[in-house]
């Protein structure tokens, strides 16, 4: 008896003092590491639309619509960040209703028991992390999304009509992606068995998709394609393609929403897949032209970044060098043939680097994941051709989702903001004037 009182005191003792301890001991949970570099990965991606993807956005377009596309993107990351907190959160992540081997509404769907982020407390941890910090990181991600958009219909949208369409996209189309494939247990990709790591579907096939139809909807920019429509300052555009290459590891590495050896291949992996994408465009146009351009090693560049998304948790060195040869070949003809085949004008390549790049990512992943060919590994009782069907399930799912809503979205906010474009007039003088009263170029008489 003398023993289990000494006992019981010595734990209630040890207990005790353990609360003591400071909490960053006593939390255990919390890594301080993982938690630097979701911190860092964060900002990477904000990185990568504000300023990259405006200024790589920026430089592609003529000199007197340069400001209304760093409009457009900067917009983006005010508007989805407060979207986000409302309700764009809890729509995508809330878990409620949803269990492993289950197919209901919440598959589809989240609820609204976390809007406005009620119940999000400094203290709450997704994994190893503030739940604050994976909030952000995926604010992030809902940022840059509908940013990506905008280039296929650079040059000629009415900005109330951008803004709306946007918000409506993001709430009607994005969220739901988003929860399909990341939501957890009982996400409706997640049960098929469909691998995006880091966005393959969500962001840029889903983003690709929904700019081809908008390109379609609104029509070509004036004398397209019978008159040249050249960027008009290629140094900007290298800068932003740089940053975004740079934010890329972010994009990433900060999937695995850990400092581990998860984040070091999502690391090495991004920079191979690009790299070989790169310079696969490069050789394709020095075949073709005799002289390679810069326009096409950076689109290449940024081409091979989408790619390797989905699968930059699974694959090795080996796949994504593969995975980026691949895509530098297809978004090249994607981009110079298919485009130029069927008329449509797509401003800034869009659906041709994002939507293609993304497909071709989500399919190649089902074969690099085997540990044949150097991948983490098919899960249990998935075979390649499993895989790959499950992959071709998520991107055909994705591409008619999202091409049909976006198609209706486009046609209501047509409907409410009095058409979709911009007086001929208007795109004649520039958007920077028409729309914002400002230039991006003053010239001193």
């Amino acid at each position: 008896m003398k023993n289990l009182i000494a006992e019981n005191f010595f734990m209630g003792s040890v207990f005790f003092g353990m609360m003591l301890i400071p909490n960053v001991i006593w939390a255990g949970e919390l890594s301080s590491g993982d938690t630097a570099w979701m911190l860092t990965s964060t900002c990477l991606v904000l990185f990568m639309t504000i300023p990259g993807l405006a200024l790589f956005y920026g430089g592609l377009v003529r000199s007197k619509n340069v400001l209304s596309i760093l409009m457009q993107c900067f917009t983006m990351a005010a508007l989805m960040s407060i979207l986000w907190v409302l309700y764009g959160y809890s729509l995508a992540f809330d878990t409620v209703g949803m269990s492993a081997g289950v197919t209901n509404i919440n598959s589809f769907i989240g609820g609204l028991s976390k809007a406005f982020l009620f119940g999000v407390e400094s203290g709450s941890l997704v994994g190893t992390i503030p739940e604050t910090v994976f909030i952000t990181f995926q604010m992030t991600f809902a940022i840059i999304t509908p940013s990506l958009i905008v280039g296929a219909f650079a040059e000629r949208m009415k900005f109330s009509s951008m803004v709306l369409f946007s918000a409506l996209w993001f709430t009607m189309v994005y969220l739901p992606i988003c929860h399909m494939a990341w939501a957890g247990d009982g996400s409706f990709f997640g049960e098929m068995g469909a691998l995006d790591f880091a966005g393959g579907t969500v962001v840029h096939i889903n983003s690709g998709v929904a700019a081809l139809v908008a390109a379609l909807m609104i029509g070509k920019r004036k004398g397209y394609p019978s008159k040249p429509i050249p960027p008009h300052s290629l140094t900007i555009t290298v800068v932003g393609a740089s940053m975004l290459w740079v934010g890329w590891f972010g994009f990433n590495a900060g999937s695995a929403l850990a400092a581990d050896e998860a984040a070091g291949m999502a690391m090495l992996v991004t920079q191979v897949a690009s790299a070989a994408a790169a310079l696969t465009w490069m050789a394709l146009e020095g075949a073709k032209l005799g002289k390679a351009s810069v326009l096409g090693i950076v689109t290449g560049a940024v081409a091979g970044l989408v790619a390797i998304i989905p699968a930059s948790g699974s694959v090795g060195p080996f796949g994504a060098i593969i995975i980026g040869f691949a895509t530098g070949l297809i978004c090249y003809y994607a981009v110079t043939k298919i485009k130029a085949r069927y008329g449509y004008d797509d401003a800034l390549d869009v659906f041709g680097v994002h939507g293609v790049g993304g497909i071709v990512g989500a399919l190649l992943t089902a074969i690099f994941v085997s540990d044949t060919f150097g991948g983490s590994g098919l899960a249990e009782g998935m075979t390649i051709f499993s895989q790959f069907m499950a992959q071709l399930k998520s991107v055909v799912f994705t591409f008619v989702y999202s091409g049909v809503l976006s198609f209706i979205l486009l046609k209501l906010v047509s409907m409410l903001t009095g058409g979709l474009r911009v007086s001929e007039e208007e795109e004649y003088q520039g958007l920077d004037i028409t729309l914002h009263n400002e230039q991006g170029y003053y010239q001193e008489n």
